[in-house]
């Protein structure tokens, strides 16, 4: 069954796409989605609103993605299986539909540790395959996981997320093809700083033709300092930054490393988009939401596509 979402018809209309993040506030204010949703409006396609990233307490995502549709953003509800067993996965798969959003991502979820509850206990009944399978089947088969069938299904344009980065690096295509065979409609990938090395994930991906059976957007990301990109590149797991970045932003003169980070992603955009089956950008730029719409323009981006 068809969505309809704005994402689904501009990638099926070819077009490259653009979809963007949103994160809600750790707080019950709707100010700040407002806010950030005046600076990404026409910039982007569609939003993903984040489900509780890096596991710390914030508005739900199907609530800010209610809030972001009112100020005229399309969003892509993010869902993780960290908080939510089976049966309270399909009551909100339900829900969202329900409401009116049309685009969801399936997600596992950064664990509990990483937040500031880290008492907390992780439910993790299924994974991000198995959550994108079940999504599939209420949708297209009209059954719960259980096997019961429903009046109504869910209308939803199903995403995933993928790491061409991680190890063992043989096997990353073939952990998207599970996810395709799940059933994803799209797929946006971790941050992409070392080109070379997403081309070649690329190259298997094509080898497999699973470029032809799901939408893939590439990640991209500015980098606001070099001591960002040191971080990135030291401590947080499945990025690769390479050693040519870091000395690239530590060589912005004082002042300018934050122009310095929109440049660089507005390069690696432009060759990214140059890659066979990359069929759009999923651009992150949490708490940067202002530099969207210089990235948007000056990689050619604009006007975004009205279907």
């Amino acid at each position: 069954m068809k969505a309809g979402s704005n994402l689904e018809k501009v990638l099926e209309s070819g077009a490259f796409a653009v979809t963007g993040e949103l994160g809600p506030p750790q707080s019950a204010d709707p100010a700040v989605i407002e806010e950030k949703a005046k600076l990404l409006k026409g910039y982007v396609d569609a939003v993903n609103v984040t489900d509780g990233q890096t596991a710390i307490v914030r508005m739900a995502s199907w609530a800010a993605s209610l809030i972001a549709l009112r100020e005229g953003l399309e969003p892509t509800v993010q869902m993780t299986c960290r908080d939510r067993n089976r049966i309270a996965l399909q009551m909100d798969i339900l829900g969202i539909s329900g409401l009116g959003l049309k685009n969801l991502l399936c997600l596992t979820g950064d664990h509990q540790s990483f937040g500031n509850h880290p008492q907390a206990k992780g439910v993790f009944d299924i994974d991000s395959i198995q959550l994108v399978q079940m999504v599939k089947n209420m949708r297209d088969d009209k059954i719960f996981q259980c096997g019961d069938e429903m009046s109504v299904p869910p209308s939803l344009f199903i995403g995933a997320a993928a790491n061409p980065f991680a190890d063992p690096f043989d096997f990353r295509a073939v952990r998207l093809a599970k996810k395709i065979v799940a059933g994803a409609d799209f797929i946006q990938t971790q941050i992409i700083y070392n080109v070379d090395r997403f081309a070649r994930w690329m190259e298997a991906v094509r080898q497999q033709e699973l470029h032809k059976k799901v939408y893939i957007l590439a990640g991209v990301a500015p980098i606001k300092s070099a001591g960002a990109a040191r971080y990135m590149k030291n401590k947080v797991p499945g990025m690769d930054v390479p050693d040519e970045v870091v000395d690239r932003m530590s060589s912005a003169p004082k002042g300018e490393a934050k122009q310095m980070g929109i440049d660089l992603c507005i390069d690696i955009i432009k060759q990214v988009r140059q890659i066979e089956g990359v069929a759009g950008i999923h651009l992150m730029a949490i708490e940067w939401e202002e530099a969207v719409a210089e990235i948007v323009e000056k990689a050619g981006l604009l006007p975004r596509p009205k279907l």
